[in-house]
């Protein structure tokens, strides 16, 4: 099923998380963060954007999240979008049913576009990206050192509705949450 994150997830999360700080490229953190500091990440998140996870049989397999693009006011309905899966949950279609019900969330809260940011050459995430609609907006080229070498970074980008005029203010997710609207979409997810 899919749910709201909890601050109760943190280890979890974090479980999840630990292998590609350690050695992988999906993320550029190159220190573990810690639960603790997951945890707080959460509560932090979870005001402003979806952080969702998927559980079965009471273990988490995967987490999505949407955070801020930018700081600047004009960047309010576009935000960059995350989503780790735990080994046990690949190849089990968990990712994207996940991270479409990330993108409907972030939809009804009235956001407008949604980013992905690749470590290149990443084929699968650029796939997994593709066929959910998101296209190639550009390449930050050598921009990350970790692993000792450099890597590219892709932005894949996707409209996920039309943009206003003028816009209306972005609903904060911890006033979505408890809408109708979410249980909806969410229980569709079980």
């Amino acid at each position: 099923m899919i749910r709201i994150a909890q601050a109760a997830d943190a280890a979890a999360i974090h479980a999840i998380y630990a292998p590609h700080v350690e050695s992988g490229v999906a993320t550029f953190e190159n220190v573990l963060p810690g639960a603790d500091a997951m945890r707080e990440r959460i509560l932090a998140r979870l005001p402003h954007y979806p952080w969702l996870v998927w559980e079965a049989s009471g273990e988490v397999l995967a987490y999505a999240y949407a955070g801020r693009f930018r700081e600047r006011a004009a960047y309010d309905w576009i935000a960059e979008t995350s989503i780790y899966v735990h080994p046990d949950g690949q190849r089990r279609g968990i990712a994207r049913r996940l991270y479409g019900t990330l993108l409907e969330a972030m939809c009804l809260q009235g956001l407008t576009q949604a980013v992905g940011v690749i470590t290149l050459p990443g084929a699968s995430s650029v796939a997994f990206h593709e066929s959910l609609g998101f296209t190639p907006a550009g390449v930050w080229r050598q921009c990350g050192w970790k692993l000792d070498q450099w890597w590219d970074v892709g932005v894949w980008q996707k409209t996920l509705q039309p943009a206003a005029f003028p816009p209306p203010a972005v609903t904060p997710f911890s006033a979505l949450a408890a809408t109708p609207a979410l249980r909806a979409l969410l229980d569709r997810t079980t």
